[in-house]
């Protein structure tokens, strides 16, 4: 045999040479195969490695010859687990105690022969040995809990339940048991140690298989004791696990099991944070493996906060402080000390990665199912592509944290003891720096020394070091005055004048204001944490405010947003972990009222500013789908979609106003975040109509996107241009199956009022979106839904010239793939049907539009003469004229299609380029107006507004403006050339359809 080289690429080397070498003898004396293996280069070198550093496994591969034998030399250690796996599983739970209590024992010695074999000779990665024994205690446990759970039937305290697999087999006698078993931990997350103990939560269902469900307690607390007993007992085989109970619920005060309803009702009343952690890597691992499903879903709200949750840090931190304190009273030695160390509790060890990586899980996995990972290593991955860890620091951690795995490994090796201290003797460092592979304990010290720092670093990096909120800001206290008391009951003369000077413009209201604060008046301030924290954020967040162009009101609207918190000490903790956050929040309160609004009814909302909304950023569309498919029902479905939904909203505005998302990517990702809704719950509601009314044979529901939706150019509070399309089996008569059976048009009908009441229903987050119907066939007075037959024929034969324009926009957004596809077809073919009179349609329809709908002020610059609607009447008009002989020039967006028409010589570039620009100009100023003024309808704007269309806007023009005059004077040079362009290419307008041009 020859080794391979280790994954650490240090092979470990014998301490302890002649108990190696009594090893290797005595191994060989076993059989003619232990002798050749014993004579091998590579078979010597390992057990020289067991032999010589570890008397625990010394003995095992003495009593275990052949599986030592099978994983090293002969079918691999992937069939030798197998084997062992695969006869623990075989064995009948109906056997007496002492046949099961060997059967496990007997597994449970060549399993940990087996990963000991793969894990020193380097043939598995960390996660396969910890998986190998973590797939060990699993079916470990299900053998006892079957076996128990006979045994109780035997007794008359269980009804006989299981009618599987052949009488007592372990699948059929868990299932319908009432009895679940959670591991937790390492075991939960499949990262148990070599000698790990394993941390379960037992719960039951007193109704699922007891005779009385009153005298269910008492049986469930029985077989849990058994439990514990058969797996920790020591007999002459050894022993399988030791079990810990203690991560139940109130463990002090519960029963060893504790019944289902009495958990969920602990949790979602008194759980902690510590607890909340703990969950994140729960799993049902025995028993009733569907009751243990049932359970988590119910829980999930409790682990996975529905928003950020920064006042936990502090929370879980203090346990770490606890766990650092305990290592000091036992007399540890310092981080730099290596003797003594211990390598899980102490300083840059295992716990301090684990907690760094849950707690960001536990504030960042609310919101983003994706980090919802139960293993520490895919935790550390999923958190860097989700941006909320840096990848140095992530790769730092998931180095440490294979290395001291290992470590732990082995020094759990040496006599199966389940320690994580490393000795305090120079010969015991030896030995382990031997078993890791260096040459010698100083070379590992500086490897272990190195990893400890690297980890305390993130670790402090993350949660120890509070930020440093009295810079800048201090110093523009100290320049302005430097006095802030808001703790009397009067003004403070020094803090009027300092508020003054800052810019503030009724320093004695805001006075008073603060004051009320400090003094408890709003419930979020009326803790002494809350007003602690506010003290110290008070200089950056008056700072913050004194930089906006009315300081006054926004912070007015602060203290609104205050008012209305049920507590204060998380977003004040969210604050005062994210300074720069506080400018944000000012700017926004500053200078756009309805999102001012939004964050003073929504302060959950901040959470939407930290997680950021970019195209760089976390992808909105992705953690909806993700947390609609993970409802239990459709008005959980709903809730989340909601929520999710104003939650991204709001993060897709904000971005926008602060100029980090343009026009284009805003509108796109509105887009996808209304795609991502609809094609979610349709679903759902399909589902739930089913079970009233059945399905219909071949029957399928599409929906199709029009207008800004379509064109993936949404703006803020744009409305869903929808229209949905159905199709069924034409033989088909009747729905089946359900409580009552409807003709089939007759059931989609119905069935699309449902979609549209889905999307528009008002819920404790507000409504998803307003739904705008009038693009389907003959408008208001058809169908609320159309069969894909009808309206193949109607966009065929009787759609007018403005409807085949409106067409040129839509997208087919949700459906079964069969009907989009069938849908996007007539959608093509109806806008590329020849169209000899779409120029003139397209002009005279807008003289219509600037008659009968003229623009509602100075800044209506979708519907003034050359403004938005002109853009895109030219890039529709265009397509539906030259659809038919240049099918390549179609496009729902108006930009792309502008650029085809340009490439494709149907428009002449340098007019393809001024209307891309002036569409994007137009979506600009609308999404600022509609954010930071509403419906502007005087040609002066609030100084907030002014300021934001100069910022963003302005330097869409050249030369980008100065002022708000010059502003309008160019926007106004734009619009004269999209007119220009208009009755060029689509026609002129009649004499007096002009409108006024402002």
């Amino acid at each position: 045999m020859t080794m391979p080289e280790d994954r650490r690429s240090r092979p470990p080397q014998p301490h302890d040479r002649d108990a190696a070498e009594r090893l290797l003898a005595r191994f060989g004396a076993c059989s003619e195969e232990a002798r050749r293996f014993a004579a091998d280069p590579g078979g010597a070198a390992l057990l020289a490695a067991l032999g010589g550093n570890s008397p625990y496994l010394s003995d095992v591969a003495l009593r275990e010859p052949a599986v030592l034998l099978d994983a090293a030399a002969g079918r691999g250690p992937d069939a030798a687990l197998a084997a062992a796996l695969g006869a623990l599983r075989a064995a009948d739970p109906v056997n007496g105690r002492d046949a099961v209590a060997n059967a496990l024992r007997l597994a449970k010695r060549r399993v940990a022969l087996v990963a000991a074999v793969a894990d020193v000779g380097g043939l598995w990665p960390l996660g396969k040995v910890t998986g190998a024994l973590s797939d060990l205690a699993d079916a470990a446990i299900g053998l006892a809990c079957a076996h128990l759970l006979g045994a109780a039937v035997r007794r008359g305290e269980l009804r006989a339940w299981f009618d599987g697999g052949g009488p007592g087999r372990c699948e059929g006698a868990l299932r319908g048991s009432g009895l679940a078993v959670l591991g937790m931990g390492k075991l939960g997350a499949r990262e148990l140690n070599y000698s790990s103990d394993v941390d379960l939560l037992l719960l039951y269902d007193p109704d699922a298989a007891t005779y009385h469900s009153d005298r269910a307690g008492a049986c469930y607390v029985r077989i849990a004791r058994e439990l514990v007993r058969l797996l920790e007992e020591r007999t002459a085989e050894g022993y399988v696990f030791r079990t810990d109970l203690r991560l139940r619920p109130d463990p002090a005060a519960t029963p060893l099991a504790v019944s289902l309803g009495a958990a969920v009702s602990y949790y979602e009343s008194v759980g902690q944070n510590w607890e909340r952690a703990a969950m994140i890597k729960a799993r049902p691992v025995a028993g009733d493996l569907a009751l243990g499903e049932h359970f988590l879903r119910e829980i999930r709200p409790f682990i996975w906060r529905r928003h950020l949750d920064f006042a936990a840090i502090a929370d879980i931190h203090s346990i770490k402080r606890q766990i650092h304190a305990h290592k000091a009273a036992r007399g540890a030695g310092e981080v730099a000390a290596v003797a003594g160390h211990d390598v899980k509790l102490g300083r840059g060890g295992i716990r301090e990665i684990e907690f760094t990586t849950q707690v960001l899980q536990l504030i960042w996995g609310g919101r983003d199912p994706a980090l919802r990972e139960p293993t520490t290593l895919g935790a550390l991955r999923a958190l860097t592509a989700a941006g909320r860890l840096e990848a140095g620091a992530a790769s730092a951690l998931s180095d440490a944290y294979v290395f001291l795995r290992d470590l732990e490994h082995r020094l759990q090796m040496v006599a199966d003891r389940q320690t994580h201290r490393l000795p305090e003797d120079g010969a015991g460092l030896a030995r382990i720096a031997a078993f890791m592979g260096f040459d010698g304990a100083e070379a590992f010290g500086a490897a272990l020394l190195g990893h400890f720092e690297r980890v305390q670093a993130a670790y402090a990096g993350l949660f120890e070091d509070a930020p440093a909120l009295s810079g800048a800001a201090a110093a523009e206290v100290r320049d302005a005055g430097g006095n802030l008391v808001f703790t009397g009951a009067e003004d403070d003369p020094d803090t009027i004048a300092t508020l003054r000077r800052m810019g503030f413009r009724d320093p004695g209201s805001v006075g008073a204001m603060i004051r009320s604060w400090h003094h408890g008046r709003p419930r979020a301030t009326r803790s002494q944490r809350a007003r602690e924290l506010l003290t110290e954020l008070m200089p950056a967040l008056l700072a913050a405010f004194a930089r906006q162009m009315n300081p006054d009101a926004a912070l007015v609207r602060f203290g609104t947003m205050l008012d209305r918190l049920p507590a204060g000490v998380q977003v004040l903790s969210l604050f005062y972990r994210n300074p720069a956050l506080l400018d944000r929040v000012a700017g926004i309160l500053g200078a756009a009222p309805a999102l001012a609004d939004h964050l003073a009814r929504n302060p959950a909302a901040l959470d939407g500013l930290l997680a950021g909304a970019g195209p760089n950023g976390p992808d909105p569309a992705a953690a909806l789908r993700a947390l609609v498919a993970d409802a239990r029902h459709l008005d959980e479905a709903l809730e989340a979609a909601r929520r999710i939904v104003t939650e991204r909203r709001f993060e897709i505005d904000a971005a926008a106003l602060e100029g980090a998302l343009d026009a284009d990517a805003a509108g796109g990702m509105r887009a996808d975040l209304a795609d991502a809704a609809v094609e979610s719950l349709l679903p759902w509601v399909e589902a739930d109509f089913a079970k009233r009314f059945g399905t219909v044979p071949g029957g399928a529901l599409a929906v199709v996107a029009m207008g800004k939706l379509g064109g993936r150019e949404m703006l803020p509070a744009s409305d869903l241009d929808l229209v949905l399309v159905y199709d069924h089996d034409p033989e088909a008569t009747a729905s089946e199956g359900g409580r009552r059976s409807l003709a089939p048009s007759e059931y989609f009908i119905r069935l699309a009022p449902q979609v549209v009441a889905a999307l528009t229903a008002p819920g404790a987050e507000g409504r998803l979106w307003e739904v705008d119907m009038r693009l389907r066939p003959s408008g208001n007075k058809g169908p609320v839904a159309v069969g894909v037959a009808a309206f193949e024929r109607y966009h065929r034969e009787e759609a007018w010239t403005w409807e085949r324009m409106a067409l040129t926009r839509a997208r087919v957004i949700a459906g079964p793939p069969a009907l989009r596809r069938r849908i996007a077809g007539a959608l093509a073919a109806a806008v590329a049907r020849p169209a000899d009179a779409a120029l003139a349609d397209a002009a005279s329809m807008r003289a219509r539009m600037l008659r009968d709908l003229p623009p509602e002020g100075a800044w209506d610059v979708k519907a003034m003469p050359g403004g938005l609607v002109e853009v895109e009447f030219i890039a529709q008009a265009l397509q539906v004229r030259h659809g038919t002989a240049a099918p390549g020039v179609l496009s729902p967006t108006t930009r792309d299609a502008l650029a085809r028409l340009g490439a494709a010589g149907l428009l002449p570039e340098g007019e393809a380029a001024a209307l891309v620009a002036a569409d994007r100009l137009w979506r600009e100023v609308i999404g600022l107006i509609r954010l930071t003024a509403g419906r502007a309808r005087d040609a002066t704007l609030p100084a907030p507004a002014a300021a934001a269309l100069l910022r963003i806007a302005g330097p869409l023009l050249d030369p980008p403006p100065v002022d708000l005059p010059g502003l309008r004077a160019q926007m106004h040079n734009t619009a004269r050339t999209v007119r220009a362009i208009f009755e060029r290419r689509v026609g002129a307008l009649p004499s007096g359809a002009e409108g006024e041009q402002r």
